[in-house]
């Protein structure tokens, strides 16, 4: 097996494969260093070219597939960049200029805050290289980020305030909103993720006082943000009262673990409903029957991106709907893929290259709209665009999830079809994972290095844990 080379996919429809070997092409032109007077002059990192920016939840997204190139690409040192400009209080801003480290504060949100979803970046990591070192090194950094939120945005009530542009989605109609869920719900996640590593640790202190402070919140979003009629959960207003004003921003708390299991089939049931966020491209950023929807999408009034398209199937998988994550991901790959062959030919010969967007259409394929701003979408916007082409092809269409510190590779597969993964690497074990049908049925191939457990979950009727000796060995999916 190659050693230096990247994961191999394979999948019944070569598109899928194609836009996946496109992307590892694509994002070698995405690097970069802060400039020679800054603190992240010695730091090679990932970055979306045109905007010349650290930007924080770019760093944070393009981790969850940079953790997949057999570390050719580093899927920390964007991070990292971030830990080397945090400020003496515990500061780290939603975007800084490369070339001068100086952090970028418009004027709606002066201190620069957005979703706080480091710790949950981290625990991915973590997982994904098992290295307990690295956690220990960055958890000052993320307690003191915690200490920062809690200090400047954190009410009486026990809620967190912002302004609408720490949740990511600018022009959502929430202008009247003071306490919005999506933020809650990421904070919670960080106090949730943040116990997980002081576990990790075996820091007793820090699990226990994380985890009263997740469900501290969790409480308060349960009780103030929840409407049993529409069930639903809303923003707040000054004075504590919902705005009914549904968003995809809510979907954070699927991630969070928030909802209790009658109220998540509720909050998903909206995610299948046409006249809500079942959109044919999946998801829509703003119910359909909001007055403000949109089919061009105008920016978050309609538009669907894809990453927050991965926040959601993320949040499935956390209440086993494993099939609805995947067929959402299918669909949603698929307009990604009509949208690259077919539209903006002009864009394609100018880049050299099909485009991919920052945001497309919820009904048609296609970039998204937004008359205001001509030069919105972002082409090529690879730090978004890696979730869908990257990740989710791995874990949902392909379905393989692993942990290195458990030494676990677990492989739910919906459907019999022909596909795996070729020359992944398992920290030091290359590992090869593929389906075929061959004369005596379905047969699962493996190759190893090194012993792993492997758990094969079929159709969801047949599950099994085995361990994978090193060498090369073979199982009859019938005989399971």
């Amino acid at each position: 097996m190659n050693k230096k080379d990247f994961p191999h996919i394979h999948f019944y429809d070569q598109d899928f494969v194609d836009i996946y070997d496109r992307t590892w092409a694509w994002i070698a032109d995405c690097w970069t260093n802060g400039g020679s007077q800054t603190k992240i002059s010695k730091i090679r990192f990932f970055y979306y070219p045109s905007a010349k920016t650290l930007d924080f939840l770019e760093q944070v997204f393009s981790s969850f597939f940079l953790v997949y190139s057999n570390r050719i690409y580093p899927a920390s040192n964007g991070l990292d960049a971030l830990y080397a400009l945090q400020e003496p209080d515990g500061a780290i801003r939603n975007a800084y200029d490369i070339e001068t480290g100086v952090p970028i504060l418009p004027k709606d949100n002066p201190l620069g805050v957005t979703l706080p979803l480091l710790s949950w970046a981290e625990f991915n990591l973590y997982h994904k290289t098992a290295n307990k070192k690295r956690v220990k090194e960055i958890m000052p950094a993320l307690s003191n980020y915690y200490k920062w939120l809690e200090a400047n945005f954190k009410m009486p009530n026990g809620l967190f305030a912002t302004p609408l542009s720490s949740t990511g989605m600018e022009n959502s109609p929430r202008s009247e909103a003071r306490y919005f869920i999506d933020f809650n719900a990421a904070m919670a996640m960080n106090a949730l993720y943040l116990s997980a590593l002081g576990d990790i640790l075996n820091d007793k202190d820090a699990s226990f006082q994380y985890k009263r402070d997740y469900f501290s919140i969790k409480t308060r979003i349960n009780s103030k943000m929840w409407n049993p009629e529409d069930g639903f959960y809303y923003d707040l207003d000054e004075d504590e009262i919902q705005i009914r004003t549904k968003t995809l921003g809510t979907y954070w708390l699927l991630l969070a673990e928030i909802p209790n299991e009658e109220r998540a089939e509720k909050l998903i049931a909206k995610l299948k409903d046409p006249s809500c966020f079942g959109t044919e491209n999946p998801f829509s950023s703003l119910s359909v029957d909001h007055p403000a929807f949109d089919k061009k999408g105008q920016g978050y009034r309609g538009s669907v991106f894809p990453w927050l398209t991965f926040m959601v199937i993320k949040g499935l998988e956390k209440y086993y709907f494993y099939e609805l994550a995947r067929n959402s991901a299918i669909r949603h790959l698929y307009y990604i893929l009509d949208s690259m062959h077919n539209s903006d030919q002009e864009a394609n010969k100018r880049s050299n290259h099909p485009t991919v967007w920052s945001a497309y259409q919820p009904m048609n394929e296609g970039k998204a709209i937004w008359e205001e701003h001509p030069d919105w979408p972002l082409p090529n916007h690879f730090p978004s665009n890696g979730l869908s082409t990257v990740t989710l092809i791995i874990e949902n269409v392909i379905g393989l999830y692993i942990s290195l510190p458990r030494k676990t590779v677990d492989w739910i597969i919906p459907n019999l079809e022909a596909m795996g993964i070729e020359n992944l690497s398992l920290k030091r074990n290359m590992i090869t994972i593929l389906s075929s049908k061959s004369g005596r049925g379905w047969e699962i191939h493996m190759e190893s290095e090194k012993l792993y457990y492997f758990t094969i979950n079929v159709l969801g009727k047949k599950k099994k844990t085995l361990p994978i000796p090193s060498g090369k060995c073979s199982m009859l999916i019938d005989k399971i």
